[in-house]
């Protein structure tokens, strides 16, 4: 099992949850943050740390987002990954709780 991030990260791109992943599985993009299922080793620390709740595990993701683990594969395989915490983007409080953000994803 993995964990995955989803559309609720798109836009807030908080980095919290790195700092406690023990694996480094993190990657990161210019506007969300991925998960590489290859790496995740299901330890579950990372969730409570995401301030808008948008990683789940790979078995109970929320209607809807079901898309998001084969995004989070195969953007995890572009993505650099990241190690530390880094300061969220300056417009992230605009797009809090928001939902369809799919089409703001940078790629």
């Amino acid at each position: 099992m993995t964990h995955v991030v989803t559309e609720a990260c798109i836009g807030c791109r908080f980095t919290d949850c790195v700092s406690v992943c023990p694996v480094d599985c993190f990657h990161a993009g210019d506007n969300f943050l991925v998960i590489n299922p290859n790496g995740c080793i299901d330890c579950g620390v990372c969730i409570p740390e995401c301030p808008e709740e948008a990683i789940h595990p790979d078995t109970m993701l929320p209607e809807g987002q079901e898309h998001f683990l084969d995004l989070n594969r195969v953007l995890a395989e572009k993505w650099p990954v990241i190690l530390e915490a880094e300061p969220h983007p300056a417009d992230a409080a605009e797009h809090r709780g928001k939902a369809g953000k799919l089409e703001m994803l940078r790629m």
